[in-house]
């Protein structure tokens, strides 16, 4: 729920997505019940399969972190319902006619939760922590394009680049955090990981690992006292166990699955109670291969480990067709998307006739390929809770399996799968999606600079042009450049395939039909989350 908030880079896990609803491709009607009178009031109880790793923004890469902290924190600037930048803490700004600086104009009265008053301090203290080289952290590098930033009073904050930098103004959607309880102390040891105090419209209140978070209404909140009075944040490993609990009344709102949108939720009952949509995520699932792993360093096997999987049946397997194919790190329709892009489509003939050139042949007579005494066998990671991914691993599995190829397959719970495996490079292949950014710029996944601790190129791809690619994709403000760096970017992805792009989902988020003021735009239905409410003889809580 991220209020329409910058994406940042997160690994999506529950999948809770409220982005971009379309209605000509199926989202429910509006309720049926009237509107009723705004009120204060009552609380939404969110169902998530994952819990946050930490409640400090620049220190977290996965969704459920980012969910909560959307809502106890705020940016300088956020994105509107259509997808436009508009200012959040930062009232307005100034761009000198070069485009190197930006000055932003902050908002008097804004005051963080334990009463303290928000000023340009907060913001110069969030950009040094986040260059700190102490700090672990996957977002530096976009601050570390700044040449000079400085504060000359409580209320203006100027920064200066020493070249151009596309992403430069949505850079400054990062959460801002509280210089007086943070300046000269180790964030990475700050109670505010599990204790956050931020600006946003939320409070927090309460953490009980394994179970749920607790936020309440901020009455001082500069754009208003949000309606609803509490969000309870529940964790539910089990998306079946959650979907029970949406039925039996104790959650609000979770996103719900292909056959259970098609097949368990269309009776007049379940249309009474609860409001569903269905929209394309701003999101992709993909096969990750560990490049440091030799069996995954030659192109040809990575190309054939494309061929051998049918996307398609995936899609209408798993998703039911609720989805789309993904062939890149882009979301089709999108400026910067490259819909000429030659992918490997399913040809498990040509899957075969590529690992015999690299050297893969069954040589046992077993249906195994084998190399230098050694069998092609390697294990999927994925995380418990969603369904849709191990399905997904078990069809890659059965295609691989085809093709002469072991597979494995191991699902692993969020917490231990990011700081156990993801974080120390141990795994061999990883079933997993991204959020797709509306700027795309996606040097922090891609550039070979980024292989670092908790940073997001995990997989530890190199590629020279990639890199150039990527450099000066964000360091001009020339659209149709641009164009041509991500299109070209796209076209060498699709021969390296350090990725198995699999599909786009469609997300199908449910929320119960007593919360009114619901708004699906371009930026989804969590845009003006704090604009939502329930009638005062509807409240339940």
């Amino acid at each position: 729920m991220n209020r329409g908030g910058i994406a940042f880079l997160v690994m999506v896990l529950p999948l809770l997505l409220l982005a971009a609803c379309d209605r000509e491709r199926g989202s429910s009607p509006p309720p049926r019940k009237g509107p009723g009178m705004p009120a204060y009031g009552d609380a939404i109880v969110a169902g998530s399969i994952g819990e946050p790793s930490t409640l400090i923004p620049i220190l977290a890469t996965d969704s459920a972190s980012s969910d909560i902290s959307g809502l106890v924190y705020n940016g300088l600037v956020r994105y509107d319902k259509n997808l436009q930048l508009e200012g959040d803490l930062a009232e307005r700004w100034d761009i000198s006619r070069d485009g190197l600086t930006i000055t932003f104009h902050l908002r008097r009265g804004v005051t963080w939760h334990d009463g303290g008053e928000f000023t340009s301090r907060d913001v110069l203290y969030t950009y040094r922590v986040t260059i700190d080289p102490k700090t672990p952290t996957a977002y530096a590098d976009s601050f570390r394009q700044v040449l000079k930033a400085e504060a000359p009073d409580d209320y203006t904050f100027r920064v200066t680049y020493a070249r151009p930098f596309a992403p430069a103004l949505e850079s400054w959607g990062m959460p801002v955090l509280p210089a007086h309880l943070l300046e000269g102390k180790d964030i990475t040891k700050s109670p505010l990981s599990r204790n956050p105090v931020g600006t946003g419209p939320y409070i927090f209140r309460q953490w009980v690992a394994g179970q749920r978070v607790v936020l309440e209404s901020n009455p001082n909140y500069y754009e208003g006292r949000p309606y609803i009075g509490r969000y309870i944040y529940k964790i539910i490993p089990d998306s079946s166990t959650m979907y029970m609990e949406l039925k039996a009344g104790g959650i609000d709102q979770m996103g719900i699955s292909p056959i259970q949108y098609q097949r368990q939720t269309g009776t007049a009952k379940f249309a009474s109670k609860f409001n569903k949509y269905r929209y394309p995520a701003a999101a992709y699932t993909y096969l990750a291969y560990n490049l440091r792993n030799p069996l995954f360093a030659d192109k040809r096997v990575r190309q054939a480990l494309t061929s051998a999987i049918n996307k398609k049946e995936i899609i209408h397997g798993v998703l039911l067709g609720m989805g789309q194919v993904a062939h890149g790190p882009f979301k089709p329709g999108t400026w910067a998307y490259n819909p000429d892009v030659r992918d490997f489509d399913y040809n498990p003939q040509r899957a075969q006739a590529l690992l015999a050139e690299a050297g893969w042949r069954d040589r046992n007579r077993d249906g195994i390929l084998v190399k230098n005494g050694k069998p092609f066998q390697f294990t999927i990671l994925t995380n418990q809770g969603n369904d849709q991914r191990l399905k997904s691993a078990v069809i890659i599995q059965y295609r691989l399996k085809a093709i002469g190829i072991d597979v494995k397959i191991r699902v692993i719970e969020w917490a231990s799968f990011l700081s156990q495996f993801i974080d120390k490079g141990n795994f061999d292949a990883v079933l997993l999606a991204w959020t797709i950014t509306p700027d795309p710029d996606i040097f922090d996944i891609w550039h070979s600079s980024k292989t670092g601790p908790k940073e997001f190129n995990f997989i530890r791809y190199m590629n020279p042009e990639v890199d150039r690619l990527l450099e000066q994709g964000r360091s001009t403000f020339d659209m149709d450049e641009r164009k041509r760096c991500y299109f070209r970017l796209q076209e060498i992805m699709a021969e390296d395939q350090p990725y198995t792009f699999l599909y786009v989902p469609d997300a199908l988020p449910v929320v119960s039909a007593r919360f009114r003021g619901i708004e699906p735009a371009p930026a989804g239905i969590g845009h003006n989350f704090i604009k939502w409410y329930v009638p005062k003889e509807e409240q339940v809580y």
